[in-house]
């Protein structure tokens, strides 16, 4: 289970993820204070949340968990296949959800005289995971023929 490199690449993509569960995703700075995105609400410096972003918290944390079950169904490699495209696209919807609540945020912001906004580099470890998530799902592919090739030499 361990030596094999998939089980690497899936244990980065839920590291990945559950750091963007984590970090704050981007930053909003107006007249009323600055304020940071993240995974479950849109928050000012103090913790005083301004807005609930549950929804896409709960697809990060879906995201963040399904790599890591599907390294312990290494007995069972077409099961992990299809996990890794269903985690692949849980962290499609992540990227999306992101996109939409921050350019939400800005709306929200846009009506005072001063305002800014930006990144923060944690908003990026989705899409980095999206590719170990597909690094994982072609190396247990890979696997998958191996077996089969050596049961047909049988």
């Amino acid at each position: 289970m361990i030596q094999r490199i998939q089980t690497l690449y899936l244990l980065v993509a839920g590291i990945l993820m559950g750091l963007t569960l984590c970090l704050p995703l981007a930053w909003f700075g107006s007249d009323a204070g600055t304020f940071e995105l993240r995974a479950f609400a849109l928050e000012s410096l103090d913790g005083a949340v301004r807005q609930s972003t549950w929804y896409m918290g709960v697809l990060q944390a879906a995201a963040c968990v399904l790599p890591l079950i599907t390294i312990f169904l290494y007995r069972r490699r077409l099961l992990q296949i299809r996990l890794c495209a269903v985690a692949m696209v849980l962290m499609l919807g992540v990227v999306a959800m992101e996109a939409i609540y921050y350019f939400l945020c800005a709306r929200l912001f846009a009506d005072f005289a001063f305002h800014t906004q930006g990144f923060r580099p944690a908003i990026a470890l989705p899409i980095v995971g999206l590719f170990f998530m597909y690094l994982a799902a072609r190396a247990i592919f890979r696997d998958e023929l191996m077996v089969r090739a050596a049961d047909r030499i049988r």
